[in-house]
């Protein structure tokens, strides 16, 4: 986990620190590239996350050496958007991802590394070197019950009966085992399954202490969640909103609640969800307190908005829903203008600060880098 700012601009540092503000706009930008720069030299490719992708490299070692490809993948990003990735192969994801954090944590790699069944040797020692902690998909609360059995590096866990692991821990763990192996379990998903839940959230740049200001931020996250829902093409039926104190706070009483709304039938239109977000924040809703974070949970999916009524259910669909919220997305993705709800306010003083933030360089125009010659 990160430590906060404040806790730090008061630090002596040996050399000169460059602090900026996150920037979301940026990053999803920059995650873009780099995928799309992959996808130039690799026929498949899965987004992990924002900063992570795994390649289906079958194939490219009978034309040329594993870490030679990698050294390939590494230019390529680094001209295309000046970003350094660390490269890993191996013959499951798992050995793929243990490889690649062994190209960060050792310079003698040089950000490329290749585990190949070709040379047990070699993967048994990199796993000997491993904490079991730092395995994709084993957490810290999994790595301590490890510890205790006596199992603290990779290759140790490797070892291990899969039947004994999943009997004390999942079949998750199991899988883990097997592909640190070399028993592939998890295959390459090019399309990513669809979500089941999208979380709207943020840390406010000032406490907020009035119910007006905490309903405006609700209203901002749950019109953002219905953006993203839309973006899935989907419709929801379960609409979340929680609220919560600092837990790091000096003096202060800790408060932290969620309440739960179910709608009679799926929707996606931002008044809906906007409106259930609002009932749910004034059921948990106290006075007095200080709050540091409040956020919006989107659950229960559907592809289409039908549901199973009761018989003495009385809900008319709101007419024209689907074309309204279209023409709203048009707009706000066009980069001509910005439409939002009157609910979210105008003077947002409880927003993040972000006082330092890094320019949008791959966004927004007026924030194009200037080339000098």
């Amino acid at each position: 986990m990160g430590t906060p700012w404040f806790q730090l601009k008061e630090a002596q540092f040996p050399e000169k620190l460059y602090v900026f503000s996150s920037n979301y706009e940026l990053y999803a930008s920059l995650s873009n590239r780099v995928v799309a720069l992959l996808e130039e030299l690799s026929p498949r490719v899965e987004q992990y996350s924002i900063d992570e992708c795994f390649l289906d490299a079958r194939g490219i070692g009978h034309c040329m050496d594993l870490e030679d490809f990698g050294r390939q993948l590494r230019g390529h990003v680094l001209s295309g958007t000046g970003l350094t990735i660390g490269v890993g192969f191996g013959a499951t994801k798992t050995l793929a991802k243990s490889a690649q954090w062994a190209s960060k944590e050792w310079p003698q790699f040089s950000g490329v590394l290749a585990l190949s069944p070709e040379n047990p040797r070699r993967t048994a020692k990199l796993l000997s070197l491993q904490p079991v902690e730092e395995i994709w998909g084993v957490g810290n609360r999994i790595a301590k019950k490890l510890h205790v059995m006596g199992i603290t590096t990779a290759l140790q866990l490797s070892l291990t009966n899969p039947t004994f692991i999943r009997k004390n821990f999942n079949v998750v763990l199991e899988r883990t085992v097997r592909e640190l192996n070399g028993e592939s379990c998890i295959s390459l998903e090019e399309a990513p399954p669809p979500k089941q839940q999208i979380v709207c959230s943020r840390s406010f740049g000032q406490r907020i202490t009035t119910y007006e200001e905490m309903r405006q931020a609700v209203c901002q996250y749950a019109e953002r969640a219905a953006e993203k829902l839309r973006g899935e093409r989907q419709y929801c039926r379960h609409i979340s909103t929680f609220i919560k104190t600092s837990p790091f706070a000096v003096n202060e009483p800790y408060y932290g609640n969620v309440a739960t709304e179910k709608l009679n039938t799926p929707t996606r239109d931002t008044r809906d969800i906007i409106a259930a977000a609002v009932r749910s924040l004034d059921r948990i809703w106290l006075d007095g307190h200080r709050y540091a974070k409040a956020g919006i949970m989107l659950n229960d999916f559907s592809p289409n908005g039908v549901a199973q009524l009761n018989l003495f259910d009385d809900v008319q669909p709101r007419p024209h829903s689907d074309a309204l919220m279209k023409v709203l997305d048009g707009i706000n993705h066009s980069g001509l203008g910005k439409v939002w709800f009157a609910g979210r306010g105008i003077a947002l003083d409880w927003q993040m600060k972000r006082e330092m933030l890094s320019p949008a360089y791959t966004t927004r125009w007026k924030e194009l880098p200037v080339a000098r010659f």
